[in-house]
C-alpha cells in the first residue's frame, strides 16, 4: 500500500508541474495586475507581506510579491508546500510554537514569519500550483470563514489571469502550428476588405503569389498587377459579381510569378459578415500540375484517337490485301491472324510506355516470346509509333515464312537478329538490321513469286521506314539486311 501511495503521489506531482510549465509563468517579469492583487490583498488583510507564491520541483517563486525583497526561496522551507500537500488552505497562527515551523530559517530568521495563512492556487485541471498567501510578523488570529472566502476569491481572480495567460500562449502556439501547416500544404489565405482594397496574406504566399508578397501585394489592385493580362477580364468580373451580390468568389487564372514564371492558381473565397461590414476571405491553391496534367491528356487523347483512326486503317488494309493473297478460307484468316497478333505486339510495346514511342528491345522480347529460336542484339532505341507497327508487321513475314520454309521450319535452325546504330558525328548516319537464319534445310534460291508477304515488307521498310532491304538466299538460309537513316535515339 505504501509504494502504491508513493506512486500516486510521485504520478500526481509529475501531472502538477506539468501542468506548472503549461502556463509558462515562471520566471517571468513582474506584472502591474498581479502586483495590484498582492498590494491590495496586504490592504484589506493589514498584512505586512502578500505573495503569489508557485511552487516548482525545488523552489517556490514570487510572480508577485509585496513586503518582501527576495525573488524565491527554497522549496523545503517554504510555508506554501503544505497547502501543495494537502489541497486545501493552510493557516498557522503562531510559527514559533507550531513543531511543524519552530525551526524554519523563515521564521528563526528574515523574514520572522509568525503568522502565515495561503489558499491554493488552482490550475483548470485542479493541479495546485502554489498560493496565494498573507504573513505578518506578529502572531495573529486564524482567518474568519468570511475572511478566508474572501482572500479564495483573489485567488481565483490571480488563476483568471494566468488562464488568460496560458490561453493566449495555446491560441499562439495554435496559430503558429496553423501557419506552418499551410506553409507545408502549399495553401494561401487571403482576406480582402472591399472597401479599403486591402489584402492580408498568411500561409504559403510567398511560394504562390512571390517572396515580395508584404510589399507587392497590399491591395487587390496590386494583386491585379501579377495576373496574366488575359485573364484580368474574367478575374475582373468575377470579382465584382461577388461584391455586388455577396456570392461566393471562385476562379481559376494565370499569374506573373517573379521567380517561377507563369503559375496557375485556383482562389476560392466567401463573405465573413460581421456587425459593420464583411471580409472576402478565402485560400489560393497553385494548379499548375494539375492543368499541365490536363492539357497533356487531352493531347494524349487527340494523338490517341490519331493513332486508332492508323491502326484501323492498317487492319483495313491487311485485311483487304491479304484476300487477294490467300488460297483459301482457312489460309486467309491465318494470315490474317497472324498479321493480327504482328499488330497486337506492337500495341503491347506502346501500352508498355506513353501509347506514343516505344522500346526496339521491348519488340524483340515480344517477337522472341511469340517464336523462341530467335535471338536478338543491339542497342535498346526508342522507335516512334509508326516505326513500331512497321518493325513489328516486318518481324512477323520475317519469322512466319521462316517458320514455314525458312530455318524455323527445322528443329536444328535459328535465328540472329543484330542492328547498330552509328554514332550521332557521323555524316548520314545510318541504323543496319541484319535477320540471319542458320541451321535449316538448304535453300534453292528465291521464291518464284512475289508473295503478299514479301510486298508488305518491302512497304513497311521503304514507304514507312524511307529505308531499303535486300534479300540474299545463302546456303544456310535467308540472309535479310535492312537499312534506314539514323533518326531514333537511344531508349
Amino acid at each position: 500500500m505504501a509504494d502504491g501511495g508513493d506512486r500516486d503521489l510521485a504520478h500526481d506531482e509529475s501531472r502538477r508541474l506539468r501542468t506548472l510549465r503549461e502556463y509558462r509563468i515562471l520566471d517571468t517579469a513582474r506584472e502591474p495586475g498581479y502586483d495590484r492583487i498582492t498590494k491590495l490583498v496586504a490592504d484589506l488583510f493589514d498584512a505586512p507581506i502578500a505573495l503569489v507564491s508557485l511552487v516548482d520541483d525545488c523552489r517556490q517563486w514570487f510572480k508577485s510579491s509585496f513586503g518582501l525583497d527576495v525573488p524565491e526561496t527554497a522549496r523545503d522551507i517554504s510555508f506554501c508546500q503544505y497547502v501543495i500537500a494537502e489541497s486545501e488552505p493552510v493557516m498557522v497562527p503562531d510559527a514559533q510554537v507550531d513543531p511543524r515551523f519552530e525551526q524554519n530559517p523563515l521564521v528563526t530568521g528574515e523574514p520572522h514569519i509568525r503568522f502565515y495563512a495561503g489558499v491554493p492556487l488552482r490550475a483548470y485541471n485542479g493541479a495546485i500550483l502554489g498560493t496565494l498567501c498573507i504573513i505578518d510578523r506578529k502572531p495573529r488570529p486564524t482567518l474568519t470563514p468570511r475572511e478566508l472566502e474572501r482572500l479564495e476569491d483573489f485567488a481565483a481572480i490571480i488563476m483568471a489571469e494566468a488562464e488568460l495567460h496560458r490561453a493566449g500562449i495555446e491560441r499562439d502556439a495554435a496559430r503558429h502550428m496553423l501557419e506552418r501547416a499551410l506553409d507545408f500544404s502549399g495553401v494561401a489565405t487571403w482576406q480582402l476588405d472591399p472597401r479599403t482594397d486591402a489584402l492580408r496574406w498568411h500561409g504559403a504566399v510567398a511560394e504562390l503569389w512571390g517572396a515580395d508578397y508584404e510589399t507587392a501585394l497590399a491591395t487587390a489592385e496590386q494583386a491585379f498587377a501579377r495576373i496574366h493580362p488575359e485573364d484580368h477580364g474574367v478575374v475582373r468580373a468575377v470579382l465584382d459579381e461577388s461584391i455586388a451580390n455577396g456570392t461566393p468568389y471562385a476562379v481559376e487564372h494565370r499569374i506573373l510569378h517573379p521567380e517561377r514564371g507563369i503559375r496557375w492558381l485556383s482562389i476560392r473565397g466567401d463573405w465573413d459578415v460581421r456587425t459593420n461590414d464583411a471580409m472576402l476571405t478565402g485560400v489560393s491553391i497553385d494548379i499548375t500540375e494539375q492543368r499541365n496534367r490536363r492539357d497533356n491528356d487531352t493531347i494524349l487523347m487527340r494523338e490517341l484517337h490519331h493513332r486508332m483512326r492508323n491502326l484501323f486503317a492498317t487492319v483495313g488494309a491487311i485485311i483487304s490485301l491479304t484476300r487477294h493473297a490467300a488460297t483459301d478460307v482457312d489460309d486467309y484468316v491465318e494470315r490474317i491472324s497472324s498479321r493480327l497478333d504482328a499488330l497486337n505486339r506492337a500495341q503491347n510495346v506502346l501500352l508498355g510506355a506513353n501509347f506514343l514511342t516505344g522500346s526496339m528491345h521491348a519488340l524483340l522480347r515480344e517477337v522472341e516470346a511469340a517464336f523462341p529460336r530467335i535471338t536478338w542484339s543491339g542497342p535498346d532505341l526508342e522507335l516512334p509509333e509508326n516505326a513500331v507497327v512497321a518493325m513489328a508487321l516486318l518481324f512477323n513475314e520475317l519469322a512466319t515464312n521462316a517458320v514455314k520454309h525458312g530455318a524455323l521450319a527445322s528443329e536444328q535452325g535459328d535465328v540472329a537478329v543484330d542492328w547498330t546504330q552509328e554514332a550521332d558525328d557521323v555524316p548520314d548516319r545510318q541504323f543496319r538490321l541484319t535477320w540471319t537464319e542458320s541451321g535449316g534445310a538448304p535453300i534453292a534460291g528465291p521464291p518464284n513469286r512475289t508473295s503478299f508477304g514479301t510486298l508488305l515488307m518491302e512497304r513497311s521498310v521503304r514507304n514507312n521506314l524511307g529505308g531499303t532491304i535486300e534479300r540474299r538466299w545463302e546456303p544456310g538460309g535467308l540472309v535479310c539486311t535492312i537499312t534506314l537513316p539514323a533518326r531514333w535515339r537511344d531508349a
